[in-house]
């Protein structure tokens, strides 16, 4: 019994080497050689359940169709549906024709779709300094670095043509392109697309504005910033001596 109480609480190698000192054909050494290999065998068979286990492919092998592969489900073989008529995604009702077309009927508005204030126009200059810049440059004049960089130069926004459009107009070209431009449809949602339609309005009246259409309040400040760039005058040059007049 020695033996086997060493077998149960010692090291295996240390334990095996004693009973082969001893008698390894002793009962209790044997007795203890099995019950050590029955329970590594348990652990083994719980070891490769719990792989096993782990190795499931129930996500990975689904009962699904990867896009566009066909199904012989629905009579037209096709895995992909098409929508249900009249239906309506959650939250793109787009029940507003002038907000999301930029139209009445089948004309450009002529009025914005919600209240042009400081921080829309704020807004609008963001967007446009973004995404319109790089080609008409930030005033407008059609002049940025792509057009630069050898792009086809697009239009002044301050010719006479393109300041007589609509606003709706605007809207439409920057929600499907035009000529060269892309759209910016994706990129672009359609309040931020008026944003940047109020914001190019306000260039084209920068560009054309009288004193008398800036507030009183801000006059002011044209004026002293109009001081502020004068070029300071040039001191007049010393008159030359007169003749036969010496120090």
């Amino acid at each position: 019994m020695g033996c086997a109480r060493r077998l149960f609480y010692g090291p295996l190698p240390l334990v095996a080497m004693r009973c082969r000192r001893k008698n390894l054909t002793s009962a209790p050494c044997v007795r203890m050689h099995k019950r050590l290999a029955q329970s590594m065998i348990g652990a083994l068979a719980a070891f490769l359940v719990l792989c096993t286990a782990g190795c499931r492919q129930d996500m990975h092998d689904q009962s699904k169709y990867k896009p566009f592969r066909p199904s012989p489900f629905f009579a037209d073989g096709r895995a992909a549906r098409p929508l249900v008529a009249d239906t309506v995604a959650r939250g793109h009702l787009e029940d507003n024709s002038p907000l999301y077309t930029g139209k009445v009927g089948e004309k450009f508005t002529e009025l914005f779709p919600f209240p042009v204030t400081a921080d829309v126009l704020q807004r609008g200059q963001e967007r446009y300094n973004i995404y319109c810049s790089p080609c008409h440059d930030r005033t407008g004049g059609g002049g940025g670095m792509i057009v630069l960089r050898g792009y086809r130069r697009p239009p002044a926004f301050h010719t006479d043509h393109l300041r007589q459009k609509p606003v709706g107009y605007f809207f439409d070209v920057i929600t499907h392109g035009f000529g060269v431009m892309p759209n910016y449809a994706q990129q672009i949602p359609p309040r931020d697309r008026w944003a940047i339609v109020g914001y190019v309005r306000a260039l084209q009246l920068s560009q054309h504005a009288q004193l008398g259409d800036v507030p009183p309040a801000e006059q002011g400040k044209l004026a002293s910033a109009a001081a502020d760039t004068q070029p300071a005058a040039a001191p007049a040059a010393a008159e030359p001596p007169a003749e036969g007049m010496h120090e």
